[in-house]
C-alpha cells in the first residue's frame, strides 16, 4: 500500500507536470487570446524552463536551513500563486512573466521532494520511493495534459490554469496533513556546499540527464509530425496515442525504481539508455507501419522515463552531504535536455532530412548518455583502486 506521504508528492508532481507540458497543447489558444503569433507563444514555454533552470539551485540554496517539509510547502505556495497568475494574463509581457515565475519552484520541488521520498522509503526502496513521487509527472501525461487541453479548446486556456491552481491547493492540504515533519540537515555553508561542483562525478551525472536523457525530447517533440505524416494516422487520434505514450511513461517510470533498487543506479541508468537508444532506432525504421509505431510509442515511453528514479537517486548519492541542492540542479538538467533535444532534433527536419530525423539524432544523445554512465562506473573503479593501495601503504 502506498505511503499517503509520497502520494501527497506526487500530487504536486502532477500539478507540475501539468503546467509544464500543457501549454503545447493550448498554445493556439493563448494565442490567439492575446493577439500573438505562434512563435511568439512559444516563448511562454521556454520562459518556464529559464525559470526552472534558474529557480532550481537559488531556490534550494536560500531555504537550506528549513526543514524540508517547509520548503516544500513554501515551493508549493509560490508554484499555486503563479499559476494563478497567468489566469488573468491580458498581455505578452504579463503572461511571459508568469510564466517565468511559475517554472522557478519546479526544480526545487522535484528536488528536495526526492530526497524526501529517499528518507521516507522502507530500506532498500528508495529508487522505489522516488519513482513514486515522479509517477504524478507521468500520470499527468495520461489524465492532466488531454483534460488541461481539451478544457482549453473548448472553454477557455485560463480554465486550464484555474485546474492547476486547484491542484496546487490540493498538494498544500495534502502535504501539510500527510507529510510527516522531517528534521533539517545540519546547516551547510552555501561556499561549502558549492563545492559539489568541484567533482568530476557530479558534471557527468549532469551530462547524463542533459544530454543522454535529450535523446527522448528529440523524438517527443517532433511525436505529432511523425504520427501524421509519417505513420498516417488522423489528427484526431494524435492525443490518445500521446495517452498511450503517458501510460508507458508511468509504467517505466515504476519499474525504472524496481530496478535502480535492484541494480545500482548508475548501471540502471546505463542499461535504460542503452535501451532507449534502440527504440529510436527502431522507431526510424519502422515508423510507416501503425501497430508497430503504437507499440514502440509505449515501449518508448516506458525505456525514456525509466531513467527518471535511477538518475536522481545517483544524483542524491553521490552529493549526500549536499543532496538537494545536486538533487535540484539534476532536475535543471532535466530541462536543458528538453530544449536541447527539441533544438537538435529540429535541425536535420529543418535539413529536409524528413520527420523521422529526429531519432538518430535522439540515439545519438542516448548513446553519450551511456558514454557517460560508463565513465562514472570507470571513475569509481579508479578510487575504490587508489583507496585500496593507499590503505594498503598505510
Amino acid at each position: 500500500m502506498l505511503k499517503k506521504s509520497l502520494v501527497a508528492l506526487a500530487v504536486g508532481g502532477f500539478g507540475i507536470g501539468m503546467t509544464e507540458f500543457v501549454m503545447m497543447g493550448i498554445l493556439p489558444d493563448v494565442a490567439k487570446d492575446l493577439n500573438v503569433t505562434i512563435p511568439q507563444a512559444g516563448h511562454f514555454i521556454s520562459a518556464y524552463a529559464l525559470g526552472v533552470v534558474i529557480g532550481a539551485p537559488i531556490l534550494v540554496g536560500i531555504a537550506g536551513n528549513y526543514s524540508p517539509k517547509k520548503i516544500l510547502l513554501a515551493l508549493m505556495a509560490a508554484f499555486t500563486v503563479f499559476n494563478g497568475l497567468s489566469v488573468f494574463a491580458g498581455s505578452y509581457g504579463f503572461m511571459l512573466f508568469s510564466r517565468l515565475l511559475s517554472g522557478l519552484p519546479h526544480g526545487a520541488y522535484f528536488g528536495v521532494g526526492a530526497v524526501v521520498a529517499s528518507r521516507l522509503a522502507e530500506k532498500g526502496k528508495a529508487a522505489s520511493a522516488v519513482a513514486v513521487m515522479f509517477s504524478g509527472l507521468t500520470v499527468a501525461n495520461v489524465i492532466g495534459i488531454p483534460l488541461g487541453t481539451y478544457v482549453g479548446h473548448t472553454i477557455s486556456w485560463r480554465y486550464t490554469f484555474m485546474i492547476v491552481v486547484a491542484i496546487g491547493l490540493l498538494t498544500l492540504v495534502s502535504i501539510y496533513f500527510w507529510l510527516p515533519k522531517i528534521e533539517k540537515a545540519t546547516p551547510i555553508p552555501i561556499k561549502h556546499a558549492l563545492k559539489i561542483f568541484k567533482r568530476t562525478e557530479l558534471w557527468l551525472i549532469l551530462a547524463i540527464t542533459g544530454i543522454g536523457t535529450g535523446g527522448f525530447f528529440c523524438w517527443y517533440s517532433y511525436i505529432t509530425p511523425l504520427l501524421t505524416d509519417v505513420s498516417g494516422f488522423a489528427d484526431g487520434m494524435v492525443i490518445f496515442i500521446l495517452m498511450l505514450a503517458g501510460l508507458g511513461m508511468t509504467f517505466g517510470n515504476i519499474l525504472g525504481g524496481k530496478l535502480a533498487d535492484r541494480v545500482s543506479p548508475i548501471k540502471a541508468t546505463a542499461f535504460l539508455l542503452t535501451a532507449m537508444a534502440m527504440c529510436l532506432l527502431i522507431i526510424f525504421f519502422i515508423a510507416p507501419i501503425q501497430w508497430m509505431m503504437l507499440t514502440m510509442v509505449f515501449v518508448t515511453g516506458a525505456f525514456a522515463f525509466a531513467t527518471a528514479p535511477s538518475i536522481q537517486m545517483l544524483m542524491i548519492k553521490s552529493a549526500k552531504e549536499s543532496e538537494m541542492l545536486a538533487s535540484s540542479v539534476n532536475q535543471a538538467a532535466f530541462n536543458i535536455a528538453n530544449a536541447l533535444g527539441a533544438f537538435l532534433g529540429g535541425l536535420p527536419i529543418a535539413a529536409g532530412y524528413g520527420y523521422t530525423s529526429p531519432e538518430l539524432v535522439g540515439a545519438g544523445l542516448a548513446i553519450c548518455g551511456v558514454g557517460f554512465s560508463l565513465s562514472v562506473i570507470i571513475l569509481r573503479k579508479k578510487r575504490k583502486k587508489a583507496g585500496y593501495y593507499r590503505l594498503q601503504e598505510a
